[in-house]
C-alpha cells in the first residue's frame, strides 16, 4: 500500500503540479466585472502573487511539498525499508534542486523546508543514515555555490535559511557527523560566506552593515564547535575561519618596508645610546598558502566580528590542537592590529588587541597553575608560539603605538595600550614561563626601544610630540625599573625573574646614561633657554624610579664594576642600590643643572650612593 501511495500518488502529484507550474500561462488575469463608474468598467481586484495560472500552480506545489514533508516527519524509518525508496528519494533531491534554481521563491522556501524538516527530525533519533545525511549537505553546497535565477533579497534569505537549518542540524545531531561530513558542513558555511561578497551590492557594507549571509554565519559558528569524538576538526574550523582574516601579502610588504625604515632610524639612535638591540629586524611571518588560493573578503566589516568569535572557540578548543593552531592565529591576530596605521578609528584593530590580550592571559595563567606547558605539547611548538608573541610585541609596540597615527587619540585606545604594556611587563616577563632566553630579550629590548622615544628626538622636534607619546615611552621606561625592581615582599624570586632582572639591568642603565647625557648635552646648547618640557619631565622621571630603585644581589654582577669594587660591596644584604655607582658620574654633572628639582633629585641619589659604599657618618 506503502509504495502505491508513493509511486501512484505522491511522486506523480509533484511532478504534474511541477510540470503546470512550468508551462502554465504568465498572463495576468483581470478579475469578474462588477459594474461600471464614469463609463469605465470596474473589476474585483485579485492578489498580485495569485493574478496567473503560474502563480496558482506554485502555490499548489507549495502544498504539496508541505504533505510530502508532514509523510517524511512521520513515516521516514518505515519508508526507508521500501525496495524503491532510495530511487524515490533521489527523485525528490533532483526536484528541490531544480526547483531552487528555476523555480519561484516560495517555491524554492518549500523545497528547502521540506529536506530540513526532514534531517532535523530524524538526525537526533537516529533514523537517518549518513548517506541519506550526505546527499542533503550536497544539495545545499551546490545551491551555495550557484545562484538561483531570481535576484534581490530572496536570494540571500534563502541561503540564510539552509545556513539557520545547518546550524540547527548539527547542535541536534552532532553525533552522526563524522570527519568527513563535518568538513562538508564547513564547505557550505565557507560558501556562503564567500557568497556575501555579490550580497555586498545591495550597498549595505556601505552603511557599515554586515552582509546577511555573514551575518548568519556569525549567528551559528559558536554552535559548530566540534564535538568530543571530532576533536581533530577543531584544527581545520580555526583555519578555515582564519582566511576571513586580512592576509599576509599586502600587510607582511607593508611590515617590511616599515621595520626597513624603523630599523634605518633606531640603529642611528642605538649608535648614538650605546645600546645593540637583538633584534634589528623583525622577521616576516610565512605566507599561507592557502591564503593565496581564497578570495578574501573584500571589507573588513565581517572579519570585525569574526576575530572575537574566533578568540572564543580557540579558548573552548582541546590544548592538543589548540596549540597546532595558535601560532598562525596569532600571526593572523598580528595582520589585524597593524591596520592601526590605515585605519586608526576602525574597529578590526582594537578587537584584535582585545583578542590577543585574552589569548595572553588564558596562556599565562594555565602555565602558572600548572607549573608548566601542557604535557601534550612539544617543546618546538611553543617556542614557535612565544616566536610569534614577540613578532607581534615587536610590530605592535615599535610601529602602531604609542605614535602620532591620528589627529587626535582616544582615551580608551591610549588605555588599550598601556593595557598590552601590562601584559607583557607584568603578566609575561614577571611570570614563570617556559620563554626561552632569546625570546625574553627580544621582549625586553622591545620595551627599551619604546622607551627611547622622547629621549631619541633631537631637540627641534621634541617639543612637537604629542602628549600622549610621551605617556607611552615613559610607562615603557617604568616597565624596565619594575623588572629590575626587587623587594622581598614581592614573591618568589624566581629563575625567570632573575634572568629577566639580568637582562633588564644592563639595558636600564644604558638608557639612563643616554637619557642624562641628552639632557645635560640639550642644556648646554640652549643656555639661559629653558629646555622643553618632555626633556625635563622625562630626566626628573628617571631620577626619581632610580631613587627608588632596589636590585637583587645577583643582578648586580651584570652591572659594569670594576671587580673589586664588585667584591667589596658584597655582603648578607640581597637588596642593593649598586647601579647607582655606574651612574655616578652622570650625577657629579647634573649638580649643577638650572633645574631646582633635578638637583634635588640627585642629592637624594647621592646620598643613596654614601650608604651604599658605607660613608654615612656614624652617629
Amino acid at each position: 500500500m506503502w509504495e502505491d501511495c508513493l509511486w501512484n500518488y505522491v511522486l506523480p502529484t509533484l511532478d504534474r503540479s511541477s510540470h503546470m507550474a512550468a508551462t502554465s500561462s504568465k498572463t495576468e488575469w483581470q478579475g469578474k466585472e462588477l459594474g461600471t463608474r464614469g463609463g469605465k468598467a470596474i473589476h474585483m481586484l485579485i492578489h498580485h502573487s495569485r493574478n496567473t495560472a503560474q502563480k496558482q500552480w506554485d502555490e499548489t506545489l507549495v502544498l504539496v511539498l508541505g504533505g510530502i514533508a508532514r509523510i517524511l516527519r512521520s513515516f521516514f524509518p518505515f519508508l526507508r525499508s521500501l525496495e524503491n525508496f532510495q530511487s524515490g528519494w533521489q527523485t525528490l533531491l533532483l526536484f528541490v534542486r531544480n526547483s531552487i534554481f528555476n523555480g519561484s521563491k516560495e517555491v524554492a522556501l518549500a523545497a528547502v523546508n521540506c529536506l530540513q524538516s526532514t534531517i532535523v527530525s530524524h538526525s537526533p533519533k537516529g533514523n537517518l543514515p549518513m548517506p541519506y545525511l550526505t546527499s542533503v549537505l550536497d544539495v545545499y553546497e551546490l545551491v551555495m555555490h550557484k545562484s538561483p535565477n531570481y535576484n534581490g533579497n530572496m536570494a540571500y534569505k534563502l541561503k540564510q535559511e539552509i545556513l539557520y537549518g545547518l546550524g540547527e542540524l548539527y547542535v541536534q545531531a552532532q553525533g552522526m557527523f563524522d570527519n568527513g561530513t563535518y568538513l562538508k558542513l564547513l564547505s557550505v558555511v565557507d560558501s556562503g560566506i564567500k557568497q556575501a561578497k555579490v550580497a555586498n551590492s545591495n550597498g549595505e557594507a556601505e552603511y557599515g552593515h554586515v552582509p546577511p549571509l555573514q551575518r548568519t554565519a556569525l549567528e551559528i559558528l559558536p554552535q559548530l564547535r566540534p564535538a568530543e569524538h571530532l576533536s581533530a576538526m577543531w584544527s581545520s574550523l580555526l583555519a578555515k575561519l582564519l582566511l576571513y582574516l586580512p592576509s599576509s601579502d599586502s600587510c607582511m610588504d607593508k611590515i617590511e618596508d616599515e621595520n626597513d625604515q624603523e630599523t634605518r632610524i633606531n640603529d642611528d639612535a642605538e649608535v648614538s645610546n650605546g645600546v645593540a638591540s637583538e633584534s634589528q629586524r623583525v622577521e616576516a611571518s610565512p605566507k599561507s598558502p592557502e591564503s593565496t588560493t581564497v578570495p578574501s573578503i573584500s571589507n573588513h566589516l565581517f572579519a570585525e566580528k569574526l576575530v572575537p568569535v574566533l578568540v572564543d572557540l580557540l579558548l573552548q578548543a582541546p590544548p592538543a590542537e589548540k596549540y597546532k593552531i595558535l601560532p598562525d592565529i596569532i600571526q593572523s591576530l598580528g595582520r589585524c592590529m597593524i591596520t592601526r596605521r590605515d585605519n586608526p578609528d576602525g574597529s578590526l584593530w582594537r578587537l584584535a588587541v582585545e583578542g590577543f590580550i585574552r589569548i595572553l592571559l588564558d596562556d599565562v595563567k594555565k602555565l602558572t597553575e600548572k607549573a608548566g606547558p601542557e604535557l601534550t605539547i612539544t617543546r618546538p611548538a611553543r617556542m614557535r608560539i612565544w616566536k610569534e608573541v614577540a613578532d607581534i610585541f615587536e610590530i605592535f609596540l615599535i610601529g602602531y603605538c604609542g605614535r602620532a597615527l591620528s589627529v587626535t587619540v582616544d582615551s580608551a585606545d591610549e588605555s588599550l595600550e598601556m593595557n598590552l604594556l601590562d601584559i607583557l611587563g607584568d603578566k609575561i616577563l614577571k611570570s614563570q614561563t617556559d620563554a626561552p632566553l632569546d625570546i625574553l630579550e627580544r621582549l625586553i629590548t622591545t620595551l627599551d626601544r619604546c622607551a627611547s622615544r622622547t629621549c631619541s628626538l633631537p631637540l627641534e622636534t621634541v617639543e612637537l610630540m604629542p602628549s600622549h607619546c610621551s605617556r607611552f615611552s615613559l610607562t615603557c621606561l617604568q616597565k624596565l625599573f619594575l623588572l629590575c625592581s626587587f623587594s622581598h615582599g614581592t614573591g618568589e624570586w624566581t629563575s625567570t625573574r632573575c634572568e629577566v632582572s639580568n637582562i633588564s639591568i644592563k639595558l636600564l642603565v644604558t638608557r639612563c646614561e643616554f637619557i642624562l647625557g641628552r639632557f645635560l648635552m640639550d642644556g648646554s646648547r640652549l643656555g639661559e633657554n629653558p629646555l622643553p618640557a618632555a626633556r625635563v619631565e622625562e630626566v626628573i622621571f628617571v631620577l626619581q624610579e632610580l631613587a627608588l630603585l632596589v636590585v637583587h644581589s645577583d643582578t648586580v654582577s651584570q652591572l659594569n664594576l670594576h671587580p673589586y669594587l664588585k667584591e667589596g660591596l658584597t655582603g648578607e644584604n640581597q637588596a642593593r642600590r649598586t647601579h647607582l655607582l655606574v651612574l655616578f658620574p652622570s650625577f657629579c654633572e647634573l649638580v649643577i643643572s638650572r633645574e631646582a628639582r633635578v638637583r634635588e633629585l640627585v642629592q637624594v641619589l647621592l646620598r643613596h650612593i654614601i650608604v651604599e659604599l658605607g660613608l654615612q657618618k656614624s652617629t
